[in-house]
């Protein structure tokens, strides 16, 4: 499927996010679809698992919107694939489970899903939701970029203090052959002095 939904406003906080919707219903993803681009989302659909993981391998998206039942792969099937990716591991998933289901939402959330909304939703309820996961995700992007540089720092360092130790151990080296040298020709001078005076 992989339609598009354009959106029609900006969204609240940074940028324009692109979120992945998935659900087996055409209905469901047709008014989630509508609704997320009139929050200013742009949005891609999918009604197959498959589909998704496809989608997802393909290019970036921001938040996946995950249906839980699906016939082909499961909602959980495809959060598991998700999380076992290196690419993906971190790639915020809000899992659609139904009101009847509460255990639905703790297997969702067990599997590695970030929230889940219980269908029929509300959708500022919704919208609020996918803004508080957006921003955890980039909060957390933000922290490994700062973890990330300061790692970099610290191999930097290291490789600057392994050099200086490199350095040091040749000055070392310098000053032992230089007061050898020293005591050499201090011993040349007493044996000439002797010499001299006798």
């Amino acid at each position: 499927m992989g339609n598009r939904i354009p959106h029609s406003a900006e969204p609240r906080g940074r940028g324009t996010a692109t979120i992945l919707v998935v659900d087996d219903s055409r209905t469901n993803l047709h008014v989630i679809g509508t609704r997320l681009g009139a929050m200013g989302y742009m949005v891609v659909l999918a009604d197959t698992g498959r589909e998704a993981l496809d989608l997802i391998a393909g290019r970036g998206f921001d938040l996946v919107l995950l249906d839980m039942v699906m016939p082909d792969l499961s909602g959980l099937d495809v959060l598991a694939e998700i999380r076992t990716a290196p690419d993906t591991a971190d790639l915020p998933v809000i899992m659609m489970t139904a009101l009847s289901d509460p255990r639905g939402a703790v297997d969702a959330l067990a599997v590695g899903a970030d929230d889940h909304v219980a269908k029929p939703f509300d959708f500022d309820m919704l919208g609020a939701r996918i803004e508080r996961t957006l921003g955890r995700a980039g909060r957390i992007a933000e922290l490994k970029r700062t973890v990330a540089a300061l790692d970099a720092r610290i191999a930097a360092r290291a490789i600057e203090l392994g050099e200086v130790r490199s350095e040091l151990a040749l000055t070392l080296a310098d000053r032992a052959r230089l007061a050898s040298s020293i005591q050499t020709l201090n011993a040349q001078v007493a044996a000439l002095s002797g010499t001299s005076g006798a």
